[in-house]
C-alpha cells in the first residue's frame, strides 16, 4: 500500500460506480479509501475529506485516460 496514491476524491460511493467496474474489467488494482465510514455516515464525507480512490502509481495514467475518457466522451460522467 506504500505505493498508492490518491487520484481523485468523491463524495459519495453513488459518484463513482461506474468507475468502479471499468477499473475492475482492466484489472486496476485499486481502493476507495474512506468508502465504509462514508457508506455509513453519509454526513462524515466532508469531515473525513471524501472517499479518496488509491490506486498503485504504476497505473496513474492509465487511470487519468479512463477518467478523462468517461468524463469527455460519454454521458456519464464522474461527480
Amino acid at each position: 500500500m506504500k505505493d498508492f496514491i490518491t487520484i481523485a476524491t468523491f463524495t459519495y460511493p453513488n459518484d463513482y460506480a461506474i468507475l468502479r467496474l471499468l477499473l475492475e474489467r482492466e484489472g486496476i488494482s485499486y481502493f476507495f479509501e474512506n468508502e465504509t465510514m462514508i457508506g455509513v455516515f453519509p454526513f462524515y464525507s466532508n469531515a473525513l475529506g471524501g472517499i479518496n480512490l488509491k490506486i498503485h502509481s504504476k497505473d496513474k495514467i492509465r487511470v487519468q485516460e479512463i477518467i478523462d475518457d468517461l468524463n469527455s466522451n460519454s454521458h456519464l460522467r464522474i461527480i
